[in-house]
């Protein structure tokens, strides 16, 4: 596998910025490295589409590019926003779209080289929206790509309405989004292998941004999905109290999930970095839950004070409580 970085993104956007379709700050080549090894076997004969990402200094084209016949690929492509000089093979100025399109480089040969690569500029201005960028993806297998985070829940949807399969980097509080919630308890969309960790992003001054709370989003089977929590703890009303206002047990670590309980039990939104099917069901999410209970929506409350959000799941190895 390659080990290398490329220039810095030009543009001035955070991962928190207004919306924007253009390129995020880049994401490092080590966090891009760390995810996707784990999915060669689905990698393998199909067609990568990285539809926010100017490939003049993508970490994501770079990645997929070098490693092109490790993975078996068919196809990968690269389209991002308008920007100015888009060609990082050429000179010339411009404020139209680019995309680039790659089916592998010559028998022999290390890396690709630019004349292997098919550049051309597209007739919009490459919004992922945009008609052009969705008959690419019609084309594309799967997506992998850092999609603009105000943007996320009209991203995603667009991947599900077209059924695509998908590697993206997302804020760990998407997961409460109502769009995408559903998505999770129904086992259509889960965090990838590395899940919810601290990560570096490129900034237009040279140096790096890290922000703690990102996360991959993926509905790739890994094999992290089958790995059962080790639990160790045995239930005491005193030490997992019942809610105020619904029937469940407040658990506030994922670590200390009881091993003998088995109704239904809040846990933190990072349960997910966790969760496999086999072993947990999830029964819904705080909010929802009293919507539906209550008619109003709201988060749980212990002992008179508001819980931060929290996922409701019940151990299937263990018979439901009455």
């Amino acid at each position: 596998m390659i080990q290398a970085k490329l220039p810095l993104c030009p543009h001035p956007c955070t991962p928190h910025a207004r919306p924007c379709p253009a390129t995020p700050p880049c994401t490092q080549l080590p966090d891009i490295e760390a995810e996707c090894a784990h999915y060669a076997a689905h990698f393998a004969g199909k067609t990568i589409y990285c539809n926010c990402d100017d490939p003049r200094v993508s970490q994501f084209w770079h990645y997929f590019s070098h490693n092109f016949a490790h993975f078996g690929l068919r196809r990968l492509i690269a389209t991002c926003y308008k920007s100015r000089n888009p060609d990082m093979f050429t000179r010339h100025d411009s404020e139209r779209a680019v995309m680039l399109d790659y089916t592998g480089f010559r028998a022999g040969d290390v890396v690709p080289r630019p004349e292997d690569i098919g550049l051309r500029l597209l007739d919009g201005d490459g919004d992922f929206r945009s008609p052009e960028c969705i008959d690419l993806l019609r084309q594309a297998d799967i997506v992998v790509t850092n999609p603009p985070f105000s943007l996320f829940r009209e991203y995603l949807a667009q991947l599900v309405e077209h059924n695509k399969q998908f590697l993206i980097i997302g804020n760990m509080n998407a997961i409460t989004y109502k769009e995408v919630f559903p998505l999770i308890r129904d086992n259509r969309l889960w965090l990838g292998f590395t899940g919810v960790r601290a990560r570096s992003y490129g900034r237009p001054d040279g140096t790096d941004q890290a922000f703690g709370n990102t996360c991959w989003f993926t509905n790739l089977p890994h094999r992290k999905r089958n790995e059962e929590l080790i639990l160790w703890k045995t239930y005491t009303p005193e030490e997992f109290p019942a809610y105020d206002n619904y029937d469940a047990i407040e658990v506030s670590k994922v670590a200390h999930i009881p091993a003998d309980y088995p109704g239904a039990m809040g846990v933190p939104i990072t349960f997910l970095d966790k969760y496999n099917p086999e072993q947990f069901e999830i029964l819904g999410m705080d909010r929802p839950l009293m919507l539906e209970k209550t008619g109003k929506v709201s988060r749980f409350f212990l002992n008179g004070k508001e819980i931060y959000a929290r996922i409701v799941v019940r151990n299937r190895h263990l018979a439901p409580a009455g």
